[in-house]
């Protein structure tokens, strides 16, 4: 039995020396406003969101797994539609990047008046070469051309029968990099034809304009390619979706008997069109891949049979990403206009 003493004993009281236990208080500024009622609210809403926007994109991809053959044939199209400007488009990078090493065969040439002393045609390679847009000059003498002719023309006994070299200094101006287009050269050529001991400019610009016209006409059939195809996938992925809204009309009704919105029949079919453009874009990659692969090997030695060390480039890792990225926005933007098209039109009857 408990002494009174002990009883009477003040709850608050401790022994001497005790050291009094102290709950953490955290400050109130330390928790957010989610520790209320508004910050759960919005946090369920947030989870809510995100739990059924994830069962409706597996779901979307099971009822599409539940057709692999019409999927497969769909995704074959989509595939075969992107692919076609892709390859275009490497085709064109490829071309640019071997009209890039064709800038050093560029060239002008300058050749002096007759009688020019060969230090003076030295020296004015030389301040040629400080001009902007200019990579490198070089000098063939007169006595050099006479040589090389007599060599190489065979007429050596009707060169040596000559009383003075009738040739003259020639020298060779080489655009910078990036300086080799038609409108560059062309402006280079006429400032050097300014210079008062140039007797003759020659500048053979005639395939670089040829070259870069026939690109940029490839450039502008690549993009008008790429265009119509991509109309091509939109329409290829809106048929797809019509169909199926045609072939769910009774469950669709349904749904919005009871209370569905156009939203909520909507998502699931985003969601296919999305799978559908994806896959097209992961098709397309493979079929350019391959068709890399099958013809790099004749595009080396093509290329070695001019020695030149080309190899053709891919698309890369972000080309990549960035086709099937394409391919399901595609397939995204072309379900979302099937969609509101047809679901206006589709109402449950009474």
């Amino acid at each position: 039995m408990r002494s009174p003493a002990r009883r009477l004993k003040p709850r608050g009281s401790r022994r001497p020396g005790a050291r009094r236990s102290r709950k953490l208080r955290l400050p109130r500024f330390s928790w957010p406003a989610i520790r209320g009622w508004p910050g759960r609210r919005l946090l369920g809403l947030a989870r809510s969101w995100a739990r059924l926007h994830a069962q409706t994109l597996v779901g979307s991809l099971g009822r599409l797994s539940d057709q692999p053959v019409a999927t497969m044939m769909t995704v074959a199209v989509i595939g075969i539609a992107l692919a076609l400007p892709t390859a275009l488009y490497l085709l064109l990078a490829n071309l640019q990047s071997v009209s890039g090493h064709w800038d050093d065969s560029v060239e002008l040439s300058v050749y002096l008046e007759p009688g020019r002393a060969e230090e003076r045609a030295r020296s004015l390679a030389e301040e040629i070469a400080g001009w902007t847009g200019v990579a490198g000059t070089a000098v063939i003498t007169a006595d050099e051309a006479l040589d090389s002719f007599r060599s190489d023309s065979g007429l050596g006994g009707a060169v040596d029968a000559l009383q003075r070299n009738p040739l003259p200094h020639l020298v060779i101006v080489r655009p910078a990099a990036g300086q080799a287009d038609p409108d560059s050269v062309e402006a280079l050529a006429q400032r050097l034809r300014g210079l008062p001991e140039a007797d003759l400019v020659q500048a053979d610009a005639e395939w670089v304009r040829r070259l870069f016209a026939i690109l940029q006409m490839a450039r502008r059939l690549a993009l008008l390619a790429g265009a119509l195809l991509a109309v091509g996938v939109l329409v290829i992925v809106g048929n797809t979706i019509r169909l199926d809204i045609q072939n769910r009309r009774d469950e669709i009704e349904v749904v919005k008997l009871i209370g569905g919105t156009d939203g909520f029949v909507r998502r699931p079919l985003l969601y296919s069109g999305a799978w559908y453009g994806l896959g097209g874009g992961l098709a397309a990659l493979l079929v350019v891949q391959a068709g890399l692969w099958l013809l790099s090997g004749p595009a080396q030695r093509l290329a070695g049979l001019y020695d030149s060390g080309f190899r053709p480039e891919g698309l890369g890792f972000g080309g990549a990403v960035g086709l099937v990225l394409a391919g399901a926005l595609l397939g995204w933007l072309g379900a979302w206009l099937s969609t509101t098209r047809h679901l206006r039109r589709l109402e449950p009857g009474f």
